[in-house]
Order: C-alpha cells, then structure tokens, then sequence
C-alpha cells in the first residue's frame, strides 16, 4: 500500500492537482495549507515534486528525527525545538512566502495555526487523531468561515466509520463538494426570497435602496443575514466551480446589498449572522467597475418652525419622511452631547413604534413635530457655533449636504467606514506623495463602492478634497 501511495506518477499527479488547487481556492483568500503524506519518506518525495510548482521556500517539511543513527532525511530536515518554532511562527506570519507544511505525525494534534485553512490528506486517519486533524483547519481568522479537508486517500468515503460517531451527526459535520453544489440553487433562492417585487435590475444606488427597503426592520435584515452567510459559506466553499456561473449575477447583486446593511463599528459586535465578506465575493464585486456622470439633482431640506407647522397642518407622510432624515442629520451633528442624543433615542422608538403598526400616521407627525421643535430649541440653546473639528464631522457635513433624498438612511455608515478605511491606509505626509494619495483614493472608490455611489465622481471628488484637508 505505502508503496502504491509513494510511486512517482501518483506524487507527480497530487502534487499537480494540490498546486492548482491551492493557486485557485486557497492562496486568493489569503490562507494556507498542510499536506500530510503516508511516512517521513513520503513528506521528502512531496517536497520535492511541490518544488516544481512553488520555490523551494513556500514549503516545510516537519517530521521527527529523534532517532538513533544518520539518514538522509534526518540530514535533510532536522530541526532542533526553537528551528521548529521558528518555522512555524514563519508559517502564521500572513506575508510571509512559506504556504505549505508537510508533515505526516508532527503538528496533527495541538497545533494552534488560525491561517491554516485547507489539509491535502494522503494518509490513512481515524477517530481521535482524525478528529484532532480537522480540528487543525478550523481556527478563527479573519475573513475565515470554514476548514477544509480534500481527500486524496479515501478517509472521508466513510466518514462515520473512520471516526466511530453517529453517522448521521457526521453528515452534518462533513460536507461533501458535490452536496454543496446540490445546496446551491435552494441557498439562493432562500436568499432572494426577502425580496420579492423588487427589480433585480435596476442599477446604482435607487436599486439599492429599493432592497433595503424590501428589508425595513432589524428582523428582517437578521432573517436576510442568516440566508446570505449560508449561501455565502457555499460559494466561498466552490468558487471557482463552473457551477457557480449561473447564480454569478444575482449572487452579485446580494452581496452588494448584503455590504450595504451590515452593522458597522460596535453595533456588529456580538451578531454571529453577519460575517466579513470573503475573498472570492469581494472578487466578484470589485469586478467591471466604471464611473461615468455625474448628478447635480440634489435635494436641499431646511428644518425650520415654519416646515413644522406646514407639517402638522397638511399631515403629509412624504414631508413627515424629509423631516425625519432632517432630524436624524441634526442628531449626528451633535452626536456628543447628551440632549441630542435623548432626542435620537425618541425618534428611535417613535419609528419601531411606526414599523409594528402601534401608532397612526397622525400620532406619528404629532410626535416627530414635537422631537422637531425640541430639537430646534436644543440648537438655538447652544452657546457655542458648532464648528468642524475632525474629518468625520466633515465628511459628515459633506455628504448631507450633498444628498440625494434617500441618502441619509445610511449616511452615517458610509462616513463612518470612510473613516475608518482612511484611517488604516494614510500615514504622515500622505498628500505629498503619489503612493499615499494613490492608496486613500483607493480606499475612497473602494467604500463609495458598497453603497453604489462610485458613479458620483463630483462626490468623489469633494469627499478627497475633505479627506486631503481632514486627515
């Protein structure tokens, strides 16, 4: 048996298919792998073969060579403990050139690597060190949601034997590819189901915007959630399976409205449905990106005395909708201050109160008139002119300023990530160089992106201007 697993056609074929493998699926996101082969001899022969597709760099071969006596491999691959830390600190190091591990005992059981993503198995393993083997592969990491075993030897074509457990615990623990291609086309009906009558092809940011209003509450963004990050884990799973063409378009246009109302900051702590998108979808939404026109048909909104009283006479629900975007701009610039931030809380509950159908839309106006007018006596009590001290204020101010009549519905996450973002790529001096400007605009594009706006280039362009004076 060894000698059939260790013959020269069959590595030449393995190795071939891993290297594909890793290059297509594994290296893109970021991660890396561990080969584990059937002896010590084995790990050599793969090393060598791995070579003709890698440097000689990109792997390790780690084995013992603890035993009595001089060979070749313990010649070859003797490491002392601090060699063997070293390489494996070289190995979780994300930018390092070191992608493969080949062992075929060592680093099985107890071994914490949160990169390693995907184990190529030639060996025969069962129950505990089986067990512990997959453990290996699931590790938190960022933008990791899943290990990975492909399986040259056969282990998994009875998974509950190998393993002793319940087989059918094991089928929910163990997926098959050929599953996940047969889960697809329900996945993603599943997820287009949240919107229904909503037309998939209307682009930019109107198309946008009529998806998150098919998703109104935080039920039913959680609901929306729970589906896509199922489908999400099948395409990341399969990408780039031939199979996953036909659902490229529509998976596309979910991601993007995915991107668009996940919590950002604090408020996606603790929320297991939503997870950081993966690299192959990230992939497919940077994919064909044009900017072209630009749009002058802003809205202005003035919240005075005079449009609350207008309001409260004509009882108008679209004005009603205009002061509401008003007041929650008011509220953002005064973030800090404890008044307005009572006055937000208000306005919060008055609009959960609207969505479960509690109150009338008469109430409702009522109740938003008297936020309005207290918020415009807060205003009129500050003693200090409020003035523009950091670059979110800024950005803040810019894109109210500049919006459209549903921007403000997500104003507060488009600034916050631009800040955020920008805040990761520039360095001292930034505006003077062509690296650091190339990298914020970059960053800049990237951001308007998820909120479909990177067509407006005189917002673009405004915001950079902001972001060169601010940061």
């Amino acid at each position: 048996m060894l000698e059939f697993l260790k013959s020269p056609e069959r590595i030449q074929i393995v190795c071939k298919d891993i290297a594909e493998h890793y290059r297509d699926k594994v290296e893109p996101q970021g991660f890396k792998a561990m080969i584990v082969t059937p002896d010590r001899e084995a790990c050599h022969l793969y090393k060598m073969e791995l070579n003709n597709y890698f440097p000689d760099s990109a792997s390790a071969v780690v084995i013992s060579t603890s035993g009595k006596g001089e060979d070749e491999l313990k010649r070859l691959y003797s490491l002392t403990k601090d060699e063997q830390e070293k390489v494996i600190e070289k190995f979780n190091k994300p930018d390092s050139e070191l992608k493969f591990l080949i062992v075929t005992a060592k680093l099985l059981t107890g071994f914490d690597s949160p990169i390693l993503q995907t184990m190529y198995l030639d060996k025969s393993l069962k129950d505990h060190t089986l067990l512990q083997a997959i453990c290996r592969t699931n590790r938190k990491f960022p933008n990791k949601t899943f290990g990975r075993i492909v399986d040259y030897f056969g282990v998994f074509d009875d998974a509950a034997k190998s393993l002793e457990f319940d087989e059918e615990v094991m089928k929910k623990v163990i997926t098959n590819l050929n599953d996940l291609i047969s889960e697809l086309p329900q996945a993603m009906a599943d997820a287009l189901s949240h919107f229904e009558g909503v037309d998939r092809t209307v682009d930019g940011f109107d198309g946008l915007q009529a998806a998150q209003d098919a998703i109104n509450t935080n039920e039913k963004r959680d609901a929306f959630a729970a589906d896509y990050r199922r489908l999400s884990n099948i395409w990341e799973s399969l990408s780039p399976d031939p199979a996953l063409e036909p659902y490229r378009t529509d998976y596309k246009w979910l991601s993007n409205v995915y991107q668009s109302v996940k919590p950002s900051g604090p408020d996606a702590l603790g929320k297991l449905i939503w997870l950081s998108l993966g690299a192959q979808t990230k992939k497919i939404m940077y994919e064909n990106i044009h900017v072209s026109g630009i749009h002058t048909d802003m809205e202005e909104v003035i919240l005075d005395e005079t449009m609350v009283s207008a309001l409260m006479g004509n009882k108008d629900m679209k004005a009603a909708k205009k002061m509401e975007r008003e007041l929650i701009k008011r509220f953002k610039k005064h973030a800090d201050k404890p008044k307005f931030i009572e006055l937000s809380k208000r306005l919060e509950a008055l609009r959960d109160k609207a969505e479960q159908g509690l109150i009338s839309s008469i109430e409702f106006i009522k109740e938003l008139c008297q936020i309005a007018r207290e918020t415009l006596q807060a205003e009129k009590q500050e003693a200090e002119v409020e003035v523009r001290k950091t670059g979110k204020e800024a950005l803040t101010e810019l894109f109210l300023e500049l919006r459209t009549e549903d921007t403000p519905a997500v104003v507060g996450r488009i600034v916050a990530d631009i800040d955020s973002i920008v805040k990761v790529v520039r360095f001292p001096g930034w505006q003077t160089t062509n690296a650091g400007e190339r990298e914020v605009q970059k960053a800049l594009r990237k951001t308007l992106l998820k909120y479909k706006l990177h067509k407006e280039e005189a917002l673009y362009q405004k915001a950079y201007m902001y972001i060169r004076e601010y940061y």
